[in-house]
This record gives C-alpha cells, sequence and structure tokens, in this order.
C-alpha cells in the first residue's frame, strides 16, 4: 500500500511538474513578436525601413510558423516530442541573439529563426496536452493559452520602457527575451527523461484518410488563419493607431498591453465553456460581434478614455479566438494523431495566411496615410471569420 501511495504521489508530482513545465514553454510563444510593435518605429527610424518593410517583422514569424507546421508532428516522432520542444525553444533564444546583433541582414535572419522555434512548439503542445491530460484537455488549452497570453502582453508593455525609459535601445529591449526563453529550456529538460514513453504516439498516419480532403478541417484552418490575421495585424500596428489618435509613445505602446492583457480572462474562459458545450456556433457569434464593434469605434475615433474601450473589446475577441481556435484542434479530433494532423494544417495554412495581414495593412496606410480603410479590412475579415467560426464550431469530428 505504501509503495502504491508513494508511486502515486510520485506520479501527481510529474503531471504537477509538467503543466509547470507547459506554462514556461507558453510564457516564451510570443513576446519575441508582441515585444516588435511598440518599438517598430525606432527600428524604422534608425535601419531606415518602409511601413511595409517593418510589417515583415511580424510577418517573417508567420511564414515560418507557416513552413514548419506541416513538419512538426514528424519532427516529435523522430526526436520525441519532448526533445523537439526542446529544440524549439533552443532555436527561439538563439533566433531572439541573433536578431539584436547586428544590421537588416541578421534582424531578419533572427526573425525567422525565432519563427521555426515557435513553430515547433505551437504544433506539439496541444497534442501533448490531449495525450497527457485527456480528460482535462480544454481547460489545460485555457491554461496554457493564458500562459502565453500573460508574457504576449508583457512583452508589449515592457518594450518601450526598456528602450527609452531605461536607455537600453530596441536592440537590448528585444534582447532581453533572450532570458526567459533560457529558463524554459532548464525548466523543459527533465521532460526529456520521459519522451521514450511517448516517442511515436503522436505522429501523421494515412489510415484514417486525407485530412485535406475534410470540409470541418478548411473551416478549422479557415477560423485559425483569420484570427491570426486579426491578431498579428492588431499587435504590428495597433501602437502606430494609438498614436495617430493623439497618445505619446510610451501610452501608445501601453495600449498594446491592454489589449492583450484584457484578453486573458476570455482565453482561459472560452475553452472551458467550449468543452461544456455541444457546439461553439454561439462563442464564435460573440466574438465576431465584438470584433465588428471594437472597429466601428475605432473608425469614429475619440479621446483616450473611449481608445481604452475599444482596445480593451480587441483584447476580449482576441483573447477568445485565439484560445478557441486551439480548442478546435482538440474537440474536432477522434485521437491525438488525428489532433497533431489537423493542428499541423490548421497552423500551416493559417499562419500562411495571416502573414498577409501586417503587410496588407502597412501597405493600405502607406498609400492613405490614413487608418480607414485598414480598419474596414479588418471588419471584412472579421465577418468572415464569424462564418468559418460557424462551420468549425459544429459538433463533429474531422475524420
Amino acid at each position: 500500500m505504501n509503495d502504491l501511495s508513494a508511486k502515486a504521489k510520485q506520479t501527481a508530482n510529474q503531471r504537477l511538474f509538467l503543466v509547470f513545465a507547459i506554462i514556461f514553454i507558453a510564457f516564451n510563444l510570443r513576446p519575441a513578436i508582441t515585444s516588435v510593435g511598440p518599438l517598430v518605429s525606432s527600428i524604422r527610424t534608425d535601419l531606415g525601413m518602409s511601413n511595409g518593410m517593418a510589417g515583415m517583422l511580424t510577418t517573417l514569424p508567420l511564414l515560418a510558423f507557416a513552413a514548419l507546421s506541416p513538419f512538426a508532428p514528424v519532427i516529435g516522432q523522430k526526436l520525441g516530442n519532448e526533445l523537439a520542444i526542446l529544440l524549439g525553444i533552443g532555436l527561439l533564444a538563439s533566433g531572439i541573439i541573433i536578431r539584436s546583433s547586428g544590421g537588416v541582414g541578421l534582424l531578419f535572419a533572427g526573425t525567422a529563426l525565432i519563427g521555426i522555434g515557435i513553430a515547433i512548439a505551437n504544433v506539439l503542445l496541444p497534442g501533448i496536452v490531449k495525450l497527457k491530460f485527456p480528460d482535462k484537455a480544454s481547460f489545460m488549452t485555457g491554461v496554457y493559452t493564458t500562459s502565453l497570453g500573460i508574457f504576449a502582453a508583457l512583452a508589449s508593455g515592457m518594450s518601450v520602457p526598456l528602450s527609452e525609459n531605461l536607455g537600453w535601445g530596441w536592440k537590448k529591449a528585444l534582447l532581453a527575451w533572450a532570458l526567459l526563453a533560457g529558463i524554459a529550456f532548464f525548466v523543459w529538460l527533465p521532460q526529456i527523461r520521459k519522451q521514450n514513453e511517448d516517442k511515436g504516439k503522436i505522429r501523421i498516419i494515412q489510415s484514417n484518410g486525407n485530412i485535406f480532403r475534410s470540409k470541418l478541417a478548411w473551416q478549422v484552418t479557415l477560423f485559425m488563419g483569420l484570427q491570426s490575421f486579426l491578431f498579428y495585424s492588431l499587435i504590428t500596428w495597433i501602437p502606430e493607431i494609438s498614436y495617430s489618435n493623439g497618445l505619446d509613445r510610451t501610452m501608445s505602446g501601453f495600449m498594446l498591453s491592454i489589449l492583450q492583457f484584457a484578453g486573458l480572462p476570455a482565453s482561459f474562459i472560452a475553452p472551458v465553456i467550449a468543452g461544456k458545450l455541444k457546439n461553439q456556433k454561439s462563442i464564435v457569434l460573440v466574438i465576431g460581434i465584438i470584433y465588428l464593434i471594437a472597429f466601428s469605434g475605432l473608425l469614429a475615433g475619440g479621446g483616450h478614455a473611449i481608445m481604452t474601450v475599444w482596445i480593451i473589446f480587441l483584447g476580449i475577441a482576441q483573447g477568445a479566438g485565439f484560445s478557441l481556435a486551439l480548442t478546435f484542434f482538440v474537440l474536432r479530433a477522434k485521437d491525438v494523431m488525428d489532433a497533431a494532423r489537423l493542428s499541423g494544417m490548421a497552423q500551416s495554412l493559417g499562419y500562411l495566411m495571416s502573414a498577409f495581414g501586417p503587410i496588407l495593412v502597412g501597405y493600405e496606410y502607406d498609400h492613405t496615410q490614413a487608418w480607414t480603410w485598414p480598419i474596414i479590412t479588418l471588419m471584412a475579415v472579421a465577418c468572415v471569420l464569424i462564418l468559418a467560426g460557424i462551420g468549425a464550431g459544429k459538433n463533429r469530428f474531422v475524420l
């Protein structure tokens, strides 16, 4: 009995430490990207870049997500999922360091490496959650998406103070996030000892049919891509939109932090509610309506107070939309393998779709010198998001 009790305690401790490790990995999946938006103006001025080229700093990681996502489950199968995630965090840390080491060439090379590292963890984490916590997958999705959102928001709010208030400049302000990646690397390291237990459990197989022929899989992919299109467009340009509405640079960067902090409760609650509902159509509709209200408010303009209200609305919609997209990978798949296949497809094509967001918004602003048409474009995307989400929210499996 004592042996059984000790073994049960050891298993509980291992699961608790795994939760802790997953949270630390999630902490690192956005700061290297969200820290860039508030510093775009400084980077652009320092390196003589256009708005469209500056938008590439957010777009390039998304292209890396798109390119690597289909191969991440295969990498997990070959190396073991735990080792693959460790490799991803190592690449992320290296990319952050390279990005801050020189001029335009190293800036974009490091940014691409950051995208590759994050892509691996992006795809493998939902599968690990479904495998390790099959009875609490929706809850754990809420936990790690909320953890992801916390540091995404912190990175946005800290960028300008680190760069200007402390006098670090944009390079050192971006470099600071390599420390967080280093901590996550060592926190995740003990999981390598258990990788042989799970190696090969998450893999792509052909016995259940071609996922690319599944209408539902395409609807999930479209929902993933459109919510990412909105997310990355906003984290890149909200500081500039705020600045155009009369806010100073520090407050404009803080608005991006508010945008993401406002989404934290929604990012946790949405998966929990989604897991309890027969279908998720109502959640999708609420998210879309909130988006449209907020974008209409941005078009109308206003002072600091009313801008804050619209930013909070956008944050709520973003937080719920992102976590719901990841929850679809679990709810629309029968097993771990299908979850990995759906995750790979949706994140690859979805992030490829979203990669055009920051560039398109920057291009429209460059040619109109106003934010009216960029915001109208985002409203149109939100309308299509609703249609895709209603399809993705149906109570069915992709295969």
